[in-house]
């Protein structure tokens, strides 16, 4: 019997979930609104003690920012942690939202009741199933808990199809309050991604940028990591994304409801020459959006005809948090040595290994190293 929790960091909420991975029973699933978190991260380390002594928990993944090789908390440097959430430090002094997510990972490690059973984990940039070419010159290829959303599309497809974890090809889809962001699976482990900043428009941020757009915006205003979330679909619907209800604003028919449907679908086929899809699910605080998985797959069949891949919600047992949490939970449940052991192994997140900047060639990445690396709270 393994009991063990999952989190997600998400930019509105940070979620936890955990279940018995024998009995099935899930004993912890909510969520703690991300302000509360930025403002004091001790309330997440609470909440996972209080869990810790009420439930026995064997693992607990904790959402790892832009990633780190997965290790213990205890083992793990701060300057793996300050690559894990990289900002400038005019930034940390702005008081970024990821400031909260460093401070918490920080005490994590620090924690001797909790450093020695919770994880940090990989992003996509980590991971050694990415051929090398696919890296060159990203830094956001999926972070740490688009990683979990894969992890539970692949353990949901296996056990519904009744097929070995190596035998899974799909794309996941997580629609989320900032980013959209894409993987593609195959043979059970991830080999490519359109991820966030890296992918095309989600609600709040832009996704990729244009180059002149970026060095205009570099030359005439401060480029800070705020800028990153903004210019999405949000903006094309509400001057206010933060405060606005989304059922208000985020409708069919709607100029950014179109974008984002669209971005989805380009995410998708620009990842067809990586896998043969069976299904692309979706998941994330928008994928329940009434028509939107109908919408996506009619605009994916007018690209593929009948090769198309079912477009599907990401099925899971949490009510309160989101997929990815649970899909946390599964990984944890590998690292113990428990359900799941065979989709941690074949995932191959074990092997991850480097740095976030270890593929960048425009510059010397020894001089991001230097700066980014530098632990500043």
């Amino acid at each position: 019997m393994v009991k063990v929790i999952g989190t997600d960091s998400g930019t509105k909420s940070y979620d936890i979930f955990g279940f018995d991975d024998e009995t099935g029973e899930v004993f912890v699933d909510e969520s703690i609104p991300r302000d509360l978190v930025v403002e004091n991260p001790y309330l997440v380390v609470k909440r996972l003690k209080e869990l810790d002594r009420s439930h026995r928990v064997d693992a607990i993944v904790a959402s790892s920012g832009y990633g780190i090789p997965l290790k213990l908390a205890k083992e793990a440097t701060l300057e793996e942690i300050a690559l894990a959430t990289f900002i400038t430090e005019r930034d940390v002094k702005r008081g970024h939202r990821i400031v909260g997510l460093r401070k918490l990972l920080r005490i994590l490690k620090e924690d001797q009741e909790l450093n020695y059973k919770t994880y940090f984990t990989p992003g996509v940039i980590h991971l050694p199933t990415v051929p090398v070419y696919r890296k060159l010159n990203r830094v956001d290829m999926g972070t740490s808990d688009k990683v979990y959303t894969a992890a539970l599309a692949i353990a949901r497809f296996a056990e519904t199809h009744g097929v070995n974890y190596r035998d899974v090809n799909l794309i996941a889809v997580e629609v989320g309050f900032a980013y959209t962001s894409a993987l593609a699976v195959s043979g059970g482990c991830i080999v490519d991604a359109m991820a966030g900043t890296a992918g095309f428009p989600g609600y709040l941020g832009a996704g990729f940028m244009d180059s002149e757009l970026a060095y205009a915006l570099a030359n005439a205003v401060e480029f800070t990591k705020e800028i990153l979330f903004r210019g999405g679909a949000a903006y094309l619907l509400t001057t206010r994304p933060f405060e606005a209800p989304i059922e208000s604003v985020f409708k069919p028919g709607t100029l950014g409801y179109e974008l984002m449907v669209e971005s989805i679908v380009k995410d998708a086929l620009a990842l067809m020459c990586s896998t043969n899809p069976r299904v692309l699910y979706l998941s994330g605080r928008f994928s329940q959006t009434p028509f939107l998985a109908s919408a996506v797959e009619g605009k994916l069949r007018e690209a593929l005809g009948a090769k198309a891949p079912l477009v599907l919600l990401l099925k899971a047992r949490a009510t309160v948090a989101k997929q990815a949490a649970e899909g946390a939970a599964i990984v944890a449940s590998g690292l113990a040595g428990g359900k799941y052991r065979d989709l941690v192994d074949a995932m191959r997140l074990k092997e991850s290994k480097g740095t976030i900047f270890d593929y960048v060639t425009v510059v010397d990445k020894e001089l991001l190293l230097s700066e980014y690396s530098k632990y500043v709270e």
